[in-house]
């Protein structure tokens, strides 16, 4: 399991998040909404201190993780984060190995 970032995706979240290099960004399993991968659940992400981190992707010197405990959403696919450029949101795409 991976996590890829867009060159657009991640200036979203230098501008949106206010990232800058040291910050560290989770993604995570929430409840609520939907996904392709779990209904009832949706994907979050929030800017967070690694504490099991499973999967990590750095980048412009900011630390993208996901935590051991939220490794079941992804069921063994990685995690694509894109811009949606019509709604200026970030989308994801999960894709198998």
């Amino acid at each position: 399991m991976k996590i890829f970032i867009s060159t657009d995706a991640m200036n979203w979240f230098q501008q949106e998040m206010e990232a800058v290099k040291g910050d560290t960004i989770r993604f995570f399993a929430r409840y609520g909404g939907s996904s392709p991968l779990h209904e009832g659940f949706s994907l979050g992400v929030t800017k967070d201190t690694p504490f099991e981190p499973t999967v990590t992707y750095k980048v412009e010197d900011i630390l993208f993780f996901i935590e051991e405990t939220d490794e079941w959403y992804f069921d063994g696919h990685d995690l694509h984060v894109e811009l949606d450029s019509q709604k200026d949101e970030l989308k994801y795409a999960y894709k198998k190995a």
